[in-house]
């Protein structure tokens, strides 16, 4: 909907219970194995969404995805975690290689015999295991997300030709996208959202269907789902459909330091959290010298430990320890827009109960340091040009990053280096908590 600040985006689970028309019970997936995008598009209507109308289909599959991705130049992003698999012939292993380190990076889709390989994009996009379809459609939407913050509204009109090039090479489209008109005319829908943040629904979860491994449909939630997904998000009384970038505040510093202390909100710690000083200098004596200077946060929630390579908290119980020798924590290099490659560093939580780890969640916070200069107006990270807000907190100039309303990044700088905490897949992490965080910010010892 162009009237719309957001693009809205909604994922169906491949395990969805549903009635397919002629074929019977099944999960949705089965619905377009067996009779293509048709068949799923009726089985939509008849047993999810009544009300759904389809104004045009894209369909990509895995190798043409691969070869999108390397035709975009590659997608910077957030890893979360380390993800790791080597399919041995075991039980445990019996699922897609994968190999990807945490921390922010540029991913591509692969070459020759390794298109869509272990090392991909597309390996990290269709990754389930260890953690629910739940969170892999987390997953698949901030990769959207991050795909959509590399190209500017320069970038999109001066590359049209290209893009719509690589768009007709590798996605398969419905008959009404083939003609030069029609294809411009969605291409001209894109640009005009280039402002536009992603706006994620999530699917209902109606837990198991009895005696399998099924999600249940429940029909009511579904339809609020639905409808929040087709109701545009109106701005602001007297503002824009394409938000303006907000300027930031008078930072602590020469010229208008005394301004900016006056004004500075008292860093008090939000409910749920939790100093833990010891394992962030733990942390950054494992990393050694990254190439910057390592701050970690003084302050993190509760119901997040750090992960240690050495205690294997954060490991899978089946995979070599060696895999993750040098995961938790990571010093490592970013190959970057400018052909250069930044000193970078990152620190991985994850979710706990009564502090022991729970990597079955999914629910993994990144602590990131890079020496590649930017943020806010300036070039730089691409998970980092476009700020949702400001605040001072704490004397530190935070850059503030949202998605229908979650903070899924708080970013602060310094002359060395900028530092930024990226929320969980499904943003777990109340915003409190998130601006608290970054303020907290200490240098290591």
């Amino acid at each position: 909907d162009d009237s719309s600040t957001t693009i809205n985006a909604l994922s169906i689970p491949r395990d969805l219970g549903v009635q397919i028309p002629g074929v019977g019970y099944g999960k949705i997936n089965a619905a377009y194995s067996s009779g293509g995008e048709s068949l799923l598009i009726k089985t939509l209507r008849a047993d999810v969404f009544p009300q759904l109308r389809v104004n045009h289909v894209l369909i990509v599959d895995f190798t043409r995805f691969a070869n999108l991705i390397n035709a975009i130049g590659c997608v910077y992003g957030q890893v979360d975690h380390r993800y790791y698999n080597q399919n041995v012939g075991t039980i445990a292993t019996a699922y897609s290689g994968i190999d990807i380190q945490p921390g922010y990076q540029k991913m591509c889709g692969g070459s020759g015999s390794n298109l869509g390989g272990a090392t991909s994009a597309l390996a990290f996009v269709r990754f389930r295991h260890n953690d629910s379809d739940f969170v892999r459609q987390a997953r698949q939407q901030d990769f959207l997300l991050w795909a959509k913050q590399d190209f500017s509204s320069g970038q999109l009109l001066s590359e049209k030709d290209q893009l719509l090039k690589y768009f007709g090479e590798d996605v398969q489209t419905d008959r009404h996208l083939h003609t030069t008109a029609e294809v411009d005319e969605l291409f001209g829908l894109a640009f005009n959202a280039d402002g536009s943040a992603l706006k994620s629904i999530p699917f209902p979860d109606g837990g198991d269907v009895g005696g399998t491994t099924d999600l249940a449909l429940d029909p009511t939630a579904a339809e609020q789902a639905y409808q929040e997904f087709i109701t545009p998000t109106n701005a602001p009384p007297g503002g824009t459909a394409t938000p303006t970038l907000p300027t930031p505040p008078p930072t602590a510093g020469k010229g208008s330091g005394k301004k900016a202390h006056k004004h500075a909100a008292a860093h008090v710690p939000p409910a749920g959290m939790t100093a833990d000083s010891g394992d962030g200098q733990s942390q950054s004596a494992h990393l050694g010298s990254p190439g910057l200077p390592i701050y970690y946060p003084r302050d993190i929630p509760d119901n997040f430990v750090y992960c240690f390579a050495l205690t294997g908290n954060c490991s899978i119980a089946y995979e070599p320890a060696s895999a993750y020798a040098d995961s938790y924590p990571r010093a490592y290099r970013i190959d970057a827009t400018d052909g250069k490659r930044y000193s970078s560093y990152v620190m991985t939580l994850v979710a706990s109960s009564g502090g022991v780890s729970d990597t079955a969640t999914g629910e993994y916070a990144t602590v990131q340091g890079t020496a590649w200069p930017g943020a806010g107006h300036q070039a730089g990270p691409p998970i980092l040009r476009s700020p949702s807000g400001y605040k001072i907190v704490n004397h530190k100039l935070l850059y503030l990053y949202s998605q229908a309303g979650h903070l899924t990044v708080v970013a602060w700088k310094t002359s060395r280096g900028v530092y930024w905490i990226s929320n969980t897949l499904q943003n777990n992490i109340p915003n409190p908590q998130m601006v608290a965080m970054a303020p907290s910010f200490t240098r290591a010892a």
